[in-house]
């Protein structure tokens, strides 16, 4: 897919923001879709059928996470939340209904066009990923369960293979605590467990477990594993 044929609905109630987001992801090749409110930005969804999707929440008819639901039950198009509010539980509600991202408002164009590759990237996994995932030094067979750093194969336990399996299947993407406690433990766990295998997983793939480059996470709300493009987060 070349950049110049990627169609992007921009689904927000400011106009200031929509021809901000035309102008801008026009010029780096985009074709831009906008719509002012939910109801508009669902059409608009069915009618020109956008390859990911830039929504804001606070819309003045229906709510946000509404229009992720219809999307989510219609289709697999990347949504990203772009929102002003920076609230932990919208953030973990807005991911947890099927948003690939969460991003504040106001946000850098060159994050905003990194988040939007992460996403797209993600989608073409989906559609049928190749089976050995790389990015940066590691690289992860998913068919052999090996996994390598710089070349040399990393031992790694079940539940450390299976939480960086659920990562790499979704790279790009903010996972929550919830959606990885569920598939790797089944939601038998607690985060504070969580917590203590991403460091294991860490000091096996990073190559400073401290400053992490790989497996991010969002405060409050998950992890992310991290793709060679991406803008950088907080360890």
């Amino acid at each position: 897919m070349s950049q110049g044929q990627i169609k992007v609905l921009v689904v927000d109630d400011e106009p200031a923001i929509r021809r901000l987001l035309r102008t801008s992801l026009s010029a780096e090749g985009y074709e831009v879709v906008d719509a002012a409110t939910g109801e508009e930005g669902w059409t608009a969804f069915g009618r020109a059928k956008p390859d990911v999707v830039l929504l804001d929440l606070g819309l003045p008819d229906i709510d946000g996470r509404e229009v992720i639901k219809r999307i989510r039950q219609a289709a697999l198009t990347p949504i990203l939340v772009l929102s002003i509010r920076s609230d932990e539980r919208g953030k973990v509600e807005a991911l947890d209904l099927g948003a690939d991202d969460y991003i504040t408002k106001p946000v850098g164009m060159e994050e905003l066009n990194a988040r939007l590759r992460a996403a797209l990237r993600h989608r073409l996994q989906q559609q049928g990923a190749e089976p050995i995932f790389k990015t940066g030094e590691l690289t992860v067979d998913l068919v052999r369960r090996h996994v390598l750093v710089k070349g040399v194969e990393v031992k790694l336990s079940p539940k450390e293979y299976d939480l960086l399996r659920i990562l790499v299947m979704h790279a790009g993407k903010v996972l929550t605590h919830q959606h990885l406690m569920r598939e790797v433990w089944g939601g038998a766990t607690d985060v504070q467990y969580l917590r203590i295998y991403v460091r294991q997983l860490r000091h096996k793939i990073e190559a400073d477990p401290e400053r992490p480059s790989l497996v991010l996470t969002e405060p409050g709300v998950g992890y992310r594993l991290m793709l060679e493009t991406e803008p950088g987060s907080l360890p």
